[in-house]
């Protein structure tokens, strides 16, 4: 069933969380939220195309909206004097309305090449360039591995090279233990438009399992104390 399900909504729950996280009354204004949440992504996907936005968390109350942008290139974001920043706020705003109270931050990543909606747009971008598509996958493969992700796996489907013929090519690193839901997968996936057709890419990044905390082996565990017993040890008694 891994190998089927995306391995984000497979972890939902687990040590993964939505990226819209809130609650509608209705369902007419569960419809409005869902059509603001996606009119949000796509204008930000627009304007910081160069930015290397890897995902966009929108959390809602009843009177305010927190839209949390991750990117590598926090620079771009920004803009020279926060003008840039501020533009997308100003737009943003917009689509909300006047009614409700806007706050935009902003999370820097720090190892972009084990985040893998990034690898994905970065081989797209590559494609277009006309870089060779093995070419492209290898040296994701070895920057991701470089960058200490433990496995990566890369599926890349169309009319690669030019043929005539479309086809599927997939590399793999390490292990992808898809269907262990204590490894920490990332997936991402991108679309290159190029001059003899789209291309689609898949990326899933194994970047190492998260275990819970657990008790000290050397600690022993103390009596196990019923409701009876608390009880009776916290009743004063009654002569």
């Amino acid at each position: 069933m891994g190998q089927k399900v995306n391995p984000i909504c497979l972890r939902i729950g687990l040590h993964r969380s939505w990226t819209s996280r809130w609650f509608a009354p209705s369902k007419r204004q569960f419809r409005a939220y869902l059509h603001e949440d996606r009119t949000i992504r796509e204008l930000l996907r627009k304007e910081l195309a160069s930015a290397a936005v890897s995902r966009v968390e929108i959390e809602r109350s009843p009177d305010r909206i927190r839209v949390a942008i991750h990117t590598a290139r926090p620079g771009v974001l920004i803009g020279r004097r926060g003008e840039n920043i501020q533009r997308l706020q100003e737009a943003v705003q917009q689509i909300l309305g006047p009614d409700k109270q806007l706050k935009m931050d902003y999370i820097e990543i720090t190892n972009p090449y084990v985040e893998a909606q990034l690898v994905a747009e970065s081989i797209a971008f590559q494609l277009q360039k006309r870089v060779a598509h093995r070419r492209a996958m290898k040296r994701s493969m070895q920057q991701a591995e470089e960058a200490g992700a433990k496995g990566i796996k890369i599926i890349c489907q169309g009319r690669l090279g030019g043929s005539e013929m479309t086809r599927r090519e997939s590399y793999r690193a390490g292990k992808v233990p898809l269907g262990t839901l204590r490894s920490d997968i990332d997936y991402g996936e991108a679309t290159s438009h190029t001059t003899a057709g789209c291309i689609g890419i898949k990326v899933w990044v194994y970047r190492g399992d998260i275990v819970p905390l657990k008790a000290h082996p050397h600690e022993k565990a103390g009596p196990r104390r019923t409701v009876a017993s608390v009880e009776a040890a916290t009743t004063p008694a009654v002569d």
